[in-house]
């Protein structure tokens, strides 16, 4: 399973535990105001001290969490960890647009062009401002901040033309700063470089 269908599968997985719970703790609520109302019990039962009840609601919800966060936690790495051997490619953001430097340091304004079939690494930073680079079709949102460099990594397995877009507020020109994602076959990237070499 590659990383994108990790992420997914945890936003799936944390949907269906929280409808289920949602549900659960909505009939179970109900419940007790059907049974338990005044008219039947005038008189409140007090279960303080009933340890077994404190042991049940504390333990529960931690598994429940727990869980969750092994899921997320796992997805996480999954996008954060690139595979060895990742073609790198540098990414600059500055105001308002984005710079794609490539391993033999070609240039590309607004664009990326990739190899199919690779894993690619992104090193991610600002010239100026913080920018956000969002691949939505890789679930890929990290913020490019000027003097720190991040990364992430998505594995170019379709073949397409595929959405890049700033997620941060960084000026006037904000909505205008997007770009676009080539994932072409390995002779045209190579001969798409060669042309832009410096």
């Amino acid at each position: 399973m590659n990383a994108v269908q990790q992420a997914d599968q945890a936003l799936l997985i944390i949907i269906g535990v929280s409808a289920v719970l949602l549900l659960a703790i909505t009939a179970v609520m109900v419940g007790f105001v059907v049974r338990y109302r005044r008219s039947r019990h005038p008189v409140p039962a007090d279960i303080r001290g009933n340890w077994k009840l404190e042991v049940m609601w504390t333990l529960i919800p931690t598994v429940i969490a727990l869980a969750m966060f092994a899921v997320g936690w796992k997805s996480y790495v999954g996008l954060r960890t690139a595979p060895e051997g990742a073609l790198e490619f540098e990414v600059l953001a500055q105001q308002f647009s984005w710079i794609f430097v490539y391993p033999n340091k070609a240039e590309g304004v607004n664009e990326l062009v990739v190899p199919h079939g690779q894993a690619i690494k992104l090193k991610i930073t600002s010239l100026d401002v913080v920018h956000g680079l969002f691949l939505p079709a890789f679930r890929i949102k990290v913020d490019a901040v000027a003097g720190l460099d991040t990364h992430a990594w998505f594995m170019a397995d379709r073949l397409g033309e595929f959405d890049i877009q700033c997620t941060e507020y960084c000026g006037t020109g904000h909505s205008a700063m997007l770009g676009k994602l080539r994932i072409v076959p390995e002779a045209e990237y190579q001969a798409w470089i060669d042309s832009h070499a410096k």
